[in-house]
């Protein structure tokens, strides 16, 4: 209102018509909304339509905050689950069957004491026992800086002071038992040795020794015998239960499909229950003296990612699992060593590169190793932070 106006008498203002507001100056107004109590109770009871009606962690009358936060916890959890999807389906497009990690294979320790160390441990690996059949010749990727350097170290640590080196064998001999049902106990014991210390599947004593005393590496004979009766001989191997029902559907498999044999392929192999990558090249190797692939347990996995020798396609990050570290390292490495590689780094990975706190002082090629000393100094600097 002018300040002239403020001069008028009341009367006289009263007769003096005002313009209407424009549109824009309208534009610029909050209009007046009422609403009735009972909508406003009914808000106060459930702050947030879009909050979970059944989840107890978000009652009536919680602040914008709380909410917000069970808001953005939701939507991560969404994302995750869109994320575990489409890992999925990928897998699945990729027809790769990961269900089980191999930890301990069967092995058996030559003692080298006599051999100097310049020997190549290739000559411990027959030429005739090496045969590949599914890639090219060439490596199609460029091969790490120092490998030949560093694997070359990794020998001669192994061979250092009489060191055992483990090298893959068969359970039986072949002159003992025919070499269908040979082939057969060399899946059995595949299966029974994923996450299970060595001495407990093929020791002695262990779980395929007294199958064997059962005549329980047979098709045959596993598919007339309860999975109780299996379970109860297995044990204490991890997860022996579901072992002893896949160990009868494998027996099944076989003794319908191949007559008491093991099939011969990758592909059929994974269709087998229980049976994922590393088993069926694990399998391929010691049954059918065949190598289509590099078997990629534990401990090749974490040392190929501590080299730097492997990484995630088309980025400079690790791999995630081992059937990644397989297909990065066969893009590379010769198939001349696609076989002696797992026992070779299965034994440094035991003795020398170990899980837990690694012996990188002891190491020969800790100069070349991009992650020499960084674990063991992670792992002392939480005990000094630990109240403990």
């Amino acid at each position: 209102m002018p300040p002239s106006l403020f001069l008028l008498p009341r009367s006289l203002l009263a007769r003096i018509p005002f313009l209407p507001l424009s549109s824009r100056a309208r534009a610029l107004t909050m209009p007046v909304t009422r609403r009735p109590s009972r909508s406003l109770a009914s808000e106060a009871r459930s702050p947030d339509s879009k909050l979970d009606p059944g989840c107890t962690e978000c009652p009536g009358g919680v602040s914008d905050r709380e909410k917000r936060a069970h808001l953005r916890k939701k939507r991560v959890k969404r994302i995750v689950e869109i994320d575990e999807k489409r890992a999925k389906e990928e897998a699945a497009d990729r027809k790769v069957c990961d269900l089980i990690d191999i930890e301990d294979f069967a092995y058996d320790k030559v003692n080298l004491s006599a051999i100097s160390n310049d020997v190549n441990l290739d000559s411990s690996f027959p030429a005739s026992k090496r045969k590949s059949t599914h890639l090219t010749d060439e490596p199609k990727a460029d091969a790490p800086a120092n490998w030949e350097e560093v694997l070359d170290g990794i020998r001669k640590m192994r061979f250092a002071d009489g060191a055992p080196v483990e090298t893959m064998r068969h359970e039986k001999s072949a002159s003992l038992v025919p070499p269908k049902e040979q082939r057969f106990a060399v899946l059995i014991s595949s299966l029974l040795s994923s996450q299970t210390k060595g001495a407990v599947t093929n020791g002695n004593s262990g779980a395929v020794q007294r199958l064997s005393e059962k005549g329980l590496l047979d098709a045959d004979a596993i598919v007339r015998t309860d999975e109780a009766t299996l379970a109860s001989l297995i044990y204490p191997v991890g997860f022996y239960l579901r072992k002893a029902h896949h160990m009868k559907k494998v027996a099944e498999i076989c003794l319908e499909k191949y007559g008491g044999d093991i099939p011969s392929s990758i592909n059929e192999l994974l269709a087998l229950p229980g049976v994922g990558p590393k088993i069926a090249y694990l399998v391929m190797i010691m049954g059918w003296n065949n190598v289509q692939g590099i078997c990629v347990d534990t401990h090749v996995h974490r040392i190929c990612n501590r080299l730097g020798w492997v990484s995630r396609p088309g980025t400079r990050q690790k791999t995630s699992n081992p059937e990644q570290t397989r297909v990065s390292l066969e893009t590379w490495l010769p198939k001349d060593l696609w076989d002696p590689i797992n026992p070779l780094l299965v034994g440094f990975g035991r003795s020398v590169c170990t899980a837990l706190r690694p012996r990188c002082g002891t190491c020969i090629i800790n100069h070349l190793c991009p992650s020499a000393f960084k674990e063991a100094r992670s792992s002392s600097s939480k005990a000094k932070r630990s109240p403990n």
